[in-house]
C-alpha cells in the first residue's frame, strides 16, 4: 500500500451535481489505481443546508456508485474545537489577527483574518494544469473565523486536511484562488503542503458551466430516468481523461488499472447527453441475461401487465436487450406482447396507416400469412418477400409493424410477429383493417 491519502470532501445540501461526484470518482480511481487511501469527509459546518436527508441523500448516490470509501467518515463539525485551537496558535504566531468589521446587514462584530504575506510569489506545481504561480501581494488577508465565532472554509478545510493526513487534494479548478490561500495556511503552520490536481469544468454546448438548466445535473436525476450507475460512472470518467485508446466502454477493474492523474486534460469538458444515453445502451447490452430478464419481468409487472404462462420469453430478451438504451423505458416498449389493449401513435397512424391501399393490404396479408405452414419468423419474411418482388419490403413492413403494436419503432418485424404468434397477429390486422 502507498502513502498517498485523498478525500472527497463534499458540502451536502441534497442533490449531487455530476461535476462534484466526478471529482469524488477521480479521487477514488486515484486511490485504487495507487493502492492508497480513499477518505470521505462531510464538510457540514452549514447547519441549515447539510440536514441529516442531505447527507443521507450524499451516502445513497456515492453507494448507487459504488464508491466506497476507507476509514470513518470525517464530520468537520466534530473539529470545529481543533479548528479554534489552530487559529489561537495563528494568533499567537502573528499569522492571524482580529480587527472589527461591520457586515451587510450593519451589524459589527470581531473577525478573525489570515494576514497574507505582502512579499514573493506563491507556486505550486498543479498535478494536471502544470505550474500556476501568483504574487502575494495580490491576495489580500482573508477572514478565517466569523464574529460569531465559527471557523470559516479555509481554516477548516486546511486542518482537516492536516489531521487526515492528506497527501493529494483532487477537486474543480474553481478552487484555484484558494489553493493560493490554503498554501499560505500550511506553511504558516509548518505542516507539509499537499499536491494539488485541479480538475477542469463541465460546460454546456456554450461552453458555460454545465447547470441544471441545462438538463439533469444531478446523479439523483440520472438515477430516476434510469441511467444504470455504471454507465454514469463510465461517462463521468471519460469527461476529462482516456485510456489513450478509443476503447470507451471500461470495466471498473480496467479503469482502476489505467487512471493516472497526469493524463487528466486541461480543457474544460463538453456535457454530450446523446452520447450518455449511448453509453446506457451499452451497458444494457451487457447486463447479465437474467438480470435483464428480471429488470423486464418487474417493470412489466408494475406497469400492471402479466407475463402470460408459455410466452416466449428468451426470444423477447434477444430483441430488446440490444434495442434498450432505458429500463425504465421497456413497459412502454413491450406493453403490446402482453395486452391487446395497446395505444396506437398518431404519427404512425398518419404516416403508415392513412394511405390508399393500406386497408386492401392488411386484409391481404391476413389472408396470406393464415396460410403459412409454421409460425416462424422466416416463413413470414418470405411471404413479405414474394410480394415485393425485390422492389423493398416497406410497403408492407410498416404498415403491418404499425397495425399489431401502434408504434413505428420496436424489434426486428418478423420476430416481433412470431413471438406475438398467429392468432394474435392475424386478430391485429384485422382489427387493425377494420379501423380504416
Amino acid at each position: 500500500m502507498s502513502d498517498i491519502r485523498v478525500r472527497f470532501a463534499p458540502s451536502p445540501t441534497g442533490k449531487v451535481h455530476i461535476g462534484n461526484i466526478r471529482a469524488a470518482i477521480y479521487n477514488w480511481l486515484y486511490a485504487r489505481h495507487t493502492g492508497g487511501k480513499f477518505l470521505l469527509r462531510i464538510e457540514d459546518t452549514d447547519l441549515e443546508r447539510s440536514t441529516p436527508e442531505a447527507i443521507k441523500a450524499l451516502f445513497e448516490c456515492m453507494e448507487w456508485l459504488k464508491l466506497d470509501w476507507d476509514e470513518e467518515v470525517f464530520y468537520q463539525t466534530k473539529n470545529v474545537k481543533r479548528h479554534l485551537e489552530v487559529v489561537d496558535q495563528l494568533l499567537a504566531s502573528g499569522h492571524a489577527y482580529k480587527v472589527e468589521k461591520t457586515s451587510r446587514d450593519g451589524k459589527t462584530g470581531v473577525v478573525t483574518m489570515f494576514r497574507m504575506p505582502k512579499e514573493g510569489v506563491i507556486e505550486f506545481d498543479d498535478i494536471v494544469k502544470g505550474h500556476i504561480a501568483k504574487k502575494a501581494e495580490d491576495i489580500q488577508d482573508f477572514a478565517i473565523v466569523r464574529s460569531d465565532g465559527s471557523p470559516i472554509f479555509h481554516i477548516a478545510n486546511v486542518v482537516d486536511d492536516i489531521d487526515q493526513r492528506v497527501t493529494h487534494i483532487i477537486r474543480g479548478d474553481d478552487h484555484v484562488e484558494n489553493t493560493f490561500k490554503h498554501i499560505c495556511i500550511f506553511r504558516a503552520l509548518g505542516a507539509p503542503v499537499p499536491k494539488y490536481g485541479h480538475l477542469s469544468m463541465i460546460v454546456n454546448q456554450q461552453g458555460k458551466p454545465y447547470s441544471k438548466r441545462d438538463g439533469a445535473a444531478f446523479v439523483g436525476e440520472f438515477r430516476e430516468q434510469g441511467y444504470l450507475p455504471e454507465a454514469l460512472f463510465n461517462y463521468l470518467l471519460l469527461l476529462g481523461w482516456n485510456p489513450g485508446d478509443d476503447r470507451e466502454v471500461l470495466s471498473r477493474d480496467e479503469m482502476v488499472k489505467l487512471f493516472e492523474l497526469e493524463k487528466v486534460h486541461v480543457t474544460a469538458a463538453m456535457f454530450d447527453l446523446k452520447k450518455l444515453q449511448w453509453m446506457n445502451g451499452e451497458y444494457v447490452k451487457r447486463l447479465p441475461r437474467d438480470v435483464f430478464e428480471a429488470e423486464l419481468r418487474k417493470r412489466v409487472e408494475s406497469a400492471g401487465l402479466s407475463v402470460p404462462d408459455g410466452f416466449n420469453m428468451p426470444a423477447l430478451i434477444d430483441q430488446m436487450q440490444v434495442r434498450t438504451k432505458f429500463l425504465n423505458d421497456m413497459p412502454a416498449n413491450v406493453a403490446y406482447f402482453f395486452t391487446d389493449d395497446y395505444p396506437y401513435d398518431e404519427k404512425s397512424v398518419e404516416k403508415r396507416l392513412k394511405k390508399d391501399g393500406v386497408k386492401d393490404t392488411l386484409i391481404d396479408l391476413v389472408q396470406r400469412f393464415s396460410g403459412v405452414a409454421e409460425w416462424t419468423a422466416p416463413a413470414l419474411e418470405s411471404v413479405i418477400k414474394e410480394l415485393s418482388q425485390g422492389n423493398g419490403m416497406g410497403p408492407w413492413v410498416h404498415p403491418i409493424r404499425v397495425a399489431v403494436s401502434g408504434r413505428m419503432d420496436g424489434p426486428g418485424l418478423f420476430e416481433m410477429l412470431e413471438i406475438l404468434g398467429r392468432e394474435k397477429t392475424l386478430a391485429r390486422l384485422k382489427k387493425t383493417a377494420d379501423m380504416l
